[in-house]
């Protein structure tokens, strides 16, 4: 039977077990349970292709506990420490939100005035959207992974090998981003904004970078820990897959070449990419 399945779902979930020895000889993950990864990003509200990704996941995971006797974990990752890039059409008091964009989203004030934050806000409409579905999932804050120090430890090793990291990534960069380019996006402590800077230094030995902020046009040093800084997406990805050891996570077709850049730097790092499949998008005409 195990052969003949060949409905996507059940595809999907043999690609896993055989990451883990195939169905004879399954060797359970060393965390005791195989984690099954969605995201969200938290700019805006969640839409259609919030609800797509989690339901089509969701149904991979149903597949593969119906194959395997293995505890499984749904979690959906919400990107609420990147900084506000614009301002949404579809939020009230709008113009509060100008003096804080670039800051996390979880820094800003709620435009809806109903929650601690912008980004608090839209994270309560996605667990209450996928609630209202009865899906099983735990939520993951990126604030807190960062600020509570659960990623501390692969952000410590990101540091030490940020050169083979920059070697991966800047052959993928336009000539005048390759000058600026780190890994590392530093918070200002001056006006709480995610800055793109160039870093003067990388200082391993200390856990910190040295980079001037344009707030003061001062010279600081910063430990990469603690919540003091996130790092660029692609880095970001690839980071959170290695700290929280995800074995599945699919993405949209727009993300194909962010995955395979992620893949490629959590090899460099001697870590495994999660088994992953792409989707099409959904089309509004």
């Amino acid at each position: 039977i195990y052969g003949s399945l060949i409905s996507w779902p059940f595809i999907e979930a043999k690609k896993i077990i055989e990451n883990f020895g195939g169905l004879n000889n399954f060797s359970e993950p060393i965390k005791k349970y195989v984690l099954f990864e969605t995201g969200y990003g938290p700019s805006g509200l969640p839409h259609i292709g919030t609800f797509g990704e989690v339901v089509r996941t969701s149904m991979v995971k149903n597949a593969f506990e119906a194959l395997v006797d293995c505890e499984t974990k749904l979690i959906t990752f919400s990107d609420d420490m990147d900084g506000l890039r614009k301002i949404p059409d579809n939020v009230p008091n709008k113009n509060m939100l100008e003096k804080y964009i670039g800051q996390p989203l979880t820094s800003i004030p709620d435009p809806f005035e109903k929650y601690e934050s912008f980004g608090h806000h839209n994270n309560a409409k996605l667990c209450s959207f996928l609630d209202r579905f009865k899906f099983e999932y735990e939520f993951v804050s990126s604030t807190n992974k960062y600020k509570s120090g659960d990623f501390d430890k692969t952000l410590t090793t990101i540091l030490e090998n940020y050169e083979e990291i920059i070697s991966v990534i800047l052959p993928t960069l336009r000539s005048e981003r390759k000058q600026t380019y780190s890994p590392f996006l530093p918070i200002s402590a001056v006006n709480g904004v995610v800055l793109q800077v160039k870093i003067e230094e990388y200082r391993p030995k200390t856990n910190s970078i040295i980079f001037i902020d344009p707030a003061n046009n001062k010279k600081t040093e910063i430990e990469v820990t603690k919540g003091n800084c996130k790092l660029q997406w692609k880095v970001d990805w690839a980071m959170r897959w290695m700290s929280l050891d995800v074995d599945y996570e699919m993405c949209g077709k727009d993300l194909i070449e962010s995955f395979d850049l992620a893949s490629k730097i959590c090899r460099v790092m001697k870590n495994k990419p999660p088994v992953n499949l792409i989707y099409e998008m959904f089309l509004d005409e």
